[in-house]
């Protein structure tokens, strides 16, 4: 008789281009000053792939040292997700690269396009999918951008932000009352705009024109996308705690996306989120989108900040609209990628009302004063249902 296993991260592996673009050299082309970047959006520095370097290459690395930290030969895998925004062609699949560069020959590949809730909306995939008794035991679920190849480097509110990267988890049995709970998303496309590169598909096919437009550029509003992220974070925190019977005491790490490392400290604050629980990486690695959620996962797991029965609240948001929330309980993965040391502080910048882009949290003292529920981190966040056509209203 089939008995329904219970599937959690079994480990976790990285890959960050070997370049490092600094805020000076942003800032420069940018028009900005690099004290600005900081100050607006707390990122310090950011990785850029080689020209050789494509998506399926830094994604192929991470799961490469995913599987290494779980034990598990390519062979294993029996599905092979990747979720990414900048794909090495339209088509065919980027997983169906990684799978042939990993030596996967035995796994299912597909890509899962869901911005930078991406690796959620992926991970959902595999964990349904390894419960469904159809014989996959393990899935490869993998984040990735090369967001340099589709920057405006004269666009202070892209170019300062977004980078490259990958981060890959390994998903599988384990121990029953542990692993993942359900996971649920929410999507809205009547924001689609509010974040998106408007050609090189079908409806704005690559021209001469497009070209001159800079439309295969990422084209962001950024205050649409700041006013999102603080309306819709705590309504997918508020829901993950109040499906599982949860308080946020009895959370261990808030793992989420990192859209702007500033940005993430002040919604977690405001949603009374003990700032010791939020795992900030974005100060060192900028806005890698699909890749952030499951690096900022690594980043916990290799500095020692998981252990077995681990409760970790993790949330996604990212364009399309995009959302979604789960709790995982961390079953005691080991973790030997490439996340680099020393881990570098950041200053603290208060986030300004005014545009306000898509990037990751620098490790930064942020004041708690007049935050409703800050003091107490019994506090629970709000009863809210998460809407599915509310996105308009940005």
């Amino acid at each position: 008789m089939y008995t329904t296993p219970s599937i959690g991260v079994l480990a976790t592996g990285t890959c960050l281009p070997e370049r490092i673009l600094t805020n000076d050299e942003v800032a420069e082309a940018a028009g900005v000053d690099p004290d600005w970047i900081v100050q607006r959006t707390g990122v310090l520095r950011r990785h850029v792939a080689q020209p050789v370097q494509a998506a399926s290459d830094l994604a192929a690395e991470a799961v490469r040292e995913a599987l290494t930290a779980a034990g598990l030969p390519p062979a294993a895998l029996g599905l092979l997700v990747l979720a990414t925004s900048t794909p090495d062609e339209l088509g065919p699949s980027t997983a169906c690269r990684v799978q042939a560069l990993v030596g996967a020959d035995r796994a299912v590949a597909f890509d899962v396009a869901a911005a930078c809730s991406g690796w959620l909306f992926a991970a959902r995939v595999a964990h349904d999918w390894l419960r469904a008794g159809t014989g996959e035991r393990y899935a490869a679920v993998v984040g990735v951008e090369v967001y340099s190849r589709f920057v405006d480097p004269s666009d202070r509110a892209t170019a300062v932000l977004f980078a490259d990267g990958a981060a890959a988890t390994i998903l599988g049995p384990v121990p029953g009352g542990t692993g993942f709970a359900p996971i649920r998303l929410g999507s809205d496309g009547t924001a689609a705009g509010d974040v998106l590169i408007p050609a090189g598909g079908s409806r704005l096919p690559a021209s001469a024109q497009t070209l001159a437009d800079r439309r295969h550029k990422v084209h962001m509003d950024g205050r649409a996308v700041r006013d999102f992220i603080l309306r819709i974070f705590p309504e997918v925190l508020g829901d993950a705690l109040d499906r599982n019977g949860l308080l946020l005491a009895d959370v261990d790490l808030l793992v989420s996306h990192q859209p702007n490392p500033l940005l993430l400290r002040r919604a977690a604050v405001d949603a009374g989120v003990p700032e010791d629980r939020v795992v900030i990486v974005g100060h060192e690695v900028g806005n890698i989108g699909a890749a952030s959620l499951p690096y900022a996962l690594a980043s916990a797991d290799r500095d020692g900040r998981l252990r077995t029965g681990s409760r970790v609240l993790v949330t996604a948001f990212g364009a399309g609209l995009t959302w979604g929330s789960t709790v995982l309980t961390w079953t005691g993965a080991q973790q030997h990628g490439a996340i680099p040391a020393p881990r570098t502080e950041a200053p603290s910048a208060e986030v300004p009302s005014a545009e306000v882009p898509r990037t990751e949290a620098p490790r930064a003292e942020i004041p708690r004063t007049d935050v409703p529920g800050a003091e107490n981190p019994r506090t629970k966040a709000p009863r809210t249902a998460i809407p599915r056509t509310e996105g308009a209203q940005l």
